[in-house]
């Protein structure tokens, strides 16, 4: 992980978006964060249960006897 980001480093993270946005703001800011990380989510157990279909099943070879 590239960036170590403590409880310090996100508390000055948000008082610095706080001071940005301004209190009225800030419900509808996290709404669409909580929805673009449930669609995104969604999307990525879409991508997950495509693969597995696209992929083909192995068949089981029959040797004939003679």
């Amino acid at each position: 992980m590239p960036f170590k980001l403590g409880v310090p480093e996100l508390i000055i993270i948000l008082l610095i978006i706080f001071i940005i946005f301004g209190a009225g703001k800030l419900p509808q800011i996290v709404g669409s964060i909580g929805k673009s990380i449930r669609s995104f989510r969604e999307s990525r157990a879409g991508d997950l249960e495509e693969s597995v279909e696209a992929k083909p099943k192995k068949r089981a070879k029959r040797v004939a006897k003679s």
